[in-house]
């Protein structure tokens, strides 16, 4: 219990430790991580206090690398599935512009996974930048998976051949990008099977104050002074990695890719242009070889980055429901496709 409440403050004051403890870390970066650390101390409070005593999910760490290990919550439900001997397993990744975030954030969207679709879903973190830079969370990510690949089924009975991905904002990146692995890729038998990306930064060649503002954004953008920290992941090794696929899923090769991607896009927000260049680029090849497109866009013109994890108060109900409801329905049908039917 002491070790649990000493990490939970850890990651609340985390910006401030780095800040000011933490050796080797670019001036730009330090004082704009003192200026996070009021925001970032908010949106973990919001996400973690409502589960402090009672959750609907456990708490395990394990040990992804030598010397590395991450914490994950662990979501399974009671009922009747059908098709298959093994639940499918579900990996979602949580948002914070790589400099941060928490699994909890994503606790209402992975409770609703386990429940609607009967698969065990992992909720899963990474390290984070400035301390660490690119490939870091994407390695940590791919690591996590190989490990699921040989765990899942003796310690939670998940299948790895049924597996399926989602993340927001950053995290949406990285479970596109986990598809780059050739375990994660059709020709395995531990493909990924589909992918729900909410908001995702996934063209990461340009930093943030490059990307194309649509129509209905503020022409003051408050959280502007942070916008070097958010390009902290990539801005120091962009270069090298302009054309890695891990790095900007945006350029993932068709064949590569699962046969279900559901990308959901906030109206209100600078990565408007890149997921729907991305989603008609693979559509269109997929109508040039004969078959069916396999990216659906959920757009909202009314919303902004961010808006699933904020509070009932400041967005209704309803407004978030048609993102979750049709990535369920997405998850549902994946699984299906694999022999997979749960009752709801």
């Amino acid at each position: 219990m002491i070790i649990s409440t000493l990490r939970t403050l850890h990651s609340w004051f985390r910006p401030l430790l780095v800040a000011v403890f933490k050796p080797g870390i670019r001036w730009e970066y330090r004082w704009r991580l003192l200026l996070l650390q009021p925001l970032a101390l908010l949106t973990n409070i919001i996400g973690t206090v409502p589960y402090l005593l009672s959750a609907p999910f456990t708490v395990e760490h394990i040990t992804i690398s030598p010397g590395l290990t991450i914490r994950v919550l662990v979501y399974k439900t009671t009922g009747t599935g059908r098709g298959r001997r093994l639940r499918p397993l579900h990996v979602d990744i949580h948002g914070g512009a790589f400099i941060g975030g928490l699994p909890e954030n994503t606790a209402e969207f992975d409770q609703r996974i386990a429940k609607e679709t009967g698969a065990v879903v992992v909720s899963i973190t990474h390290r984070y930048a400035p301390e660490h830079v690119f490939p870091a969370a994407i390695d940590d990510v791919d690591a996590t998976i190989r490990w699921l690949h040989e765990h899942a089924e003796s310690r939670w009975g998940a299948d790895a051949a049924l597996m399926t991905t989602s993340g927001s904002s950053a995290g949406g990146n990285l479970a596109l990008a986990a598809t780059q692995q050739m375990c994660c890729q059709p020709s395995a038998s531990t493909a990924i099977k589909a992918v729900v990306m909410f908001y995702a930064p996934i063209d990461l060649r340009l930093k943030p104050i490059e990307k194309p503002r649509p129509a209905k954004f503020p022409s003051t953008d408050p959280l502007a002074v942070l916008q070097p920290l958010f390009d902290s992941y990539v801005g120091p090794v962009r270069a090298e990695n302009m054309n890695n696929p891990r790095m900007s899923p945006i350029l993932a090769k068709r064949e590569t890719l699962p046969n279900r991607i559901l990308v959901v896009v906030a109206g209100v927000d600078i990565l408007v242009a890149e997921l729907m260049s991305f989603a008609e680029r693979v559509n269109q090849e997929d109508h040039q070889n004969g078959e069916t497109g396999r990216v659906e866009v959920l757009y909202d013109e009314s919303v902004f980055h961010g808006y699933l994890e904020l509070p009932d108060a400041i967005v209704g109900r309803e407004t978030k429901d048609r993102a979750f409801s049709r990535s369920i329905q997405v998850l549902r049908e994946a699984y299906a496709e694999h022999g997979w039917t749960w009752e709801v």
